[in-house]
């Protein structure tokens, strides 16, 4: 993958710094560092016209404080896992560009849960509340580059948000 598009950010804290380095992650376009840590040799064939993908692919991700995943859409169902640090907001915005909503991963509370599906085809973008957020990120059927687009790039998409919540916005790279 290229580094192409990827923004500098502030320096991660100390455990995220180990992290980064231990997991061996690398920047992703969206922003954060990322590995593909699986990816099924089993493949599935998805019913809306993509060709086979792998079954399921997961990778770790990690959020330092001051970074974000800039909103960005996934063709398949994609959970996040909270695996450390935390809280992590994930925006979400309906396929239908109509409403735009938020959940907090946090360890698993009355306040808050360790997880989060997002169903195919929505938009999303998401940002550390404390120092880091290091999450793992299970796609099914599996991720393919193909099936990932930026907000940025739809202009209906971005003029939505803009009307529904211009302050998130900011999100886009």
């Amino acid at each position: 993958m290229s580094d192409a598009g990827v923004t500098a950010a502030p320096l991660p804290s100390s455990r995220a710094s180990d992290l980064i380095r231990l997991l061996h992650l690398q920047p992703h376009p969206e922003g954060g560092h990322y590995r593909e840590v699986h990816r099924s040799p089993a493949t599935v064939q998805p019913d809306d016209g993509r060709p086979p993908r792998s079954a399921l692919t997961t990778i770790d991700f990690l959020l330092a404080a001051g970074q974000r995943s800039a909103w960005h859409r996934v063709v398949s169902d994609e959970v996040w896992h909270l695996l450390e640090g935390g809280p992590l907001r994930l925006w979400l915005l309906t396929p239908a560009l109509d409403r735009v909503h938020s959940v907090e991963l946090a360890p698993a509370s009355a306040a808050g849960m360790p997880r989060q599906v997002v169903p195919a085809g929505w938009w999303q973008a998401a940002e550390p509340l404390g120092e880091f957020a290091y999450v793992g990120a299970t796609v099914g059927p599996g991720f393919d580059f193909a099936d990932f687009s930026f907000l940025r790039d739809d202009a209906p998409a971005v003029e939505a948000l803009g009307r529904l919540q211009p302050d998130l916005l900011r999100l886009l790279r």
